[in-house]
């Protein structure tokens, strides 16, 4: 018999723990890549963290607004053997940028900020340093939470557990022991869709000049707490959570150096998550937007959040995704050695979480196809079709040797012919690449999107290639 439950004024089923267990084995065993040949090639968890070399992976799986499941997988520290769990916290990375923009919200929705207002307005303790790149423009905070603004920097380097960590203002300002340039304009705001975590750092400022409080502890208690995120933190991590803090490892699966790195740059890299408190986030914000709850925004500002501006996709501290009859909010975070991405429907109360202890983005990608279909997402998973063109080993023999990147000459990749395809070595990190040949000359992976296009000078041998993001490589034998 089905127990009848009410949450949030919507009439759900819940389903039998063998009915969520099935469900579980489900994703467990059906992950899938971004392409296929013919028949659909399904990976297990377990297969897919051994080749792509993760140690440890954490999930949540939303369903009709409450989070269905969760667990975790693998090692949070392999050397400490320490399994992660659903409460192991993870480097949140860039959606950090996420539930930053609810706090930067919340001080619109309580008339201390008007968000298109020039942003020197509210900063005290620092200002923009406009020049002639912004072309006599203002930049205000939905420029900055839309990435809009017209500013460099992108990401951050982290810092050693043990290292000096700079202020706010020597970030902005580029300032040892700040290991980046300063934030400032490349164009006029508004004028085009730029990612910057930079933008989003001033935001930081913003918020902490406006409230005179820290980032940390303003977040904390009208963000992080209202929603239920009890676990989750703005901030270097304290002694008290150190036996919770997932260790981040590289592609290799070699333990990063100090565990993990410190992002000061709270607004835009610095929360340390998991998907059980990620996942109320999402839940939250799907209520919201629906006039379902208020813990944090209103209905109108979750709308507006959730309203790309300027761009077609970004909105602010969210992208919009529009698959198939369905819309999705969604962000995705890569620090050093973790990443993690979250996806939102905003019709019908779906959505996922993962977490994850290593660099590789195809894994998390495979996860997310493999809740899209054991939970039936109508056309989110929509894979590339190819065709695998037969080529005698004669033929794949001409493309092996090595090439050199035109852009730096110190890096060099390795090619060499296998009885079906192509192995592709970067001699710099050592990272392989397996390649299927689709055409005479063109190649694709299952691993990663990116092609594989071959060359040939004027006698018809091969003088270089096209790889990676249509870098180009030149034939160094």
């Amino acid at each position: 018999m089905f127990i009848v439950a009410y949450l949030m004024g919507y009439r759900i089923k819940a389903q039998q723990p063998t009915q969520i267990a099935a469900k579980i084995k489900g994703v467990e065993s059906n992950l899938v890549g971004w392409v296929q040949t013919g028949d659909t090639l399904r990976w297990t968890l377990a297969e897919r963290m051994k080749h792509w070399k993760v140690k440890g992976l954490s999930i949540a799986v939303i369903h009709h607004y409450r989070v269905e499941w969760a667990k975790g997988y693998g090692w949070a520290d392999s050397a400490e053997r320490r399994p992660v769990t659903t409460r192991t916290l993870f480097e949140a990375a860039s959606i950090s940028k996420s539930i930053n923009g609810m706090g930067i919200l919340t001080l619109a929705q309580a008339g201390k900020l008007d968000l298109y207002a020039d942003i020197n307005q509210y900063l005290l303790s620092w200002k923009f340093p406009y020049d002639s790149l912004s072309k006599g423009k203002k930049i205000s905070t939905a420029n900055l939470l839309s990435h809009t603004a017209g500013l460099n920097l992108d990401g951050f380097t982290g810092y050693l557990p043990n290292a000096p960590l700079p202020t706010i203002l020597e970030i902005l300002d580029g300032k040892s022991p700040a290991n980046n340039p300063p934030v400032r304009s490349l164009f006029e705001p508004g004028f085009k869709f730029l990612y910057s975590g930079g933008g989003v750092t001033i935001t930081q400022q913003v918020l902490t000049d406006i409230t005179h409080h820290s980032y940390a502890d303003y977040m904390y208690r009208h963000v992080l707490w209202p929603m239920g995120m009890y676990s989750s933190i703005y901030e270097p991590p304290p002694a008290r959570v150190k036996p919770l803090l997932a260790t981040s490892y590289n592609a290799d699966g070699t333990e990063l150096e100090g565990k993990y790195h410190n992002y000061p740059s709270l607004a835009a890299a610095g929360l340390w998550s998991n998907p059980s408190d990620l996942a109320r986030y999402v839940i939250e914000t799907q209520l919201a937007y629906q006039g379902r709850s208020a813990k944090v925004l209103n209905q109108h500002y979750s709308q507006l959040r959730l309203t790309p501006y300027i761009d077609t996709n970004a909105a602010f501290g969210v992208f919009i995704q529009h698959r198939g009859p369905d819309n999705y909010f969604t962000h995705e975070g890569s620090d050093d050695g973790f990443l993690a991405e979250y996806y939102g429907n905003l019709e019908n109360g779906d959505g996922v979480v993962v977490m994850l202890n290593g660099p590789s983005v195809a894994l998390m990608e495979e996860v997310i196809n493999s809740v899209a279909l054991v939970y039936h997402w109508k056309a989110f998973y929509q894979p590339v079709i190819k065709h695998v063109h037969l080529l005698q080993p004669e033929a794949l023999a001409r493309f092996s040797g090595k090439y050199r990147f035109q852009k730096n000459k110190d890096l060099y990749i390795q090619v060499t012919a296998t009885h079906n395809g192509l192995l592709l070595t970067t001699l710099w990190d050592h990272k392989q690449y397996e390649f299927l040949p689709e055409s005479d000359l063109s190649f694709f992976t299952r691993e990663q999107p990116f092609p594989l296009r071959f060359s040939l000078d004027s006698a018809g041998k091969v003088s270089g290639l096209i790889a990676f993001d249509q870098d180009v490589w030149d034939s160094a034998e």
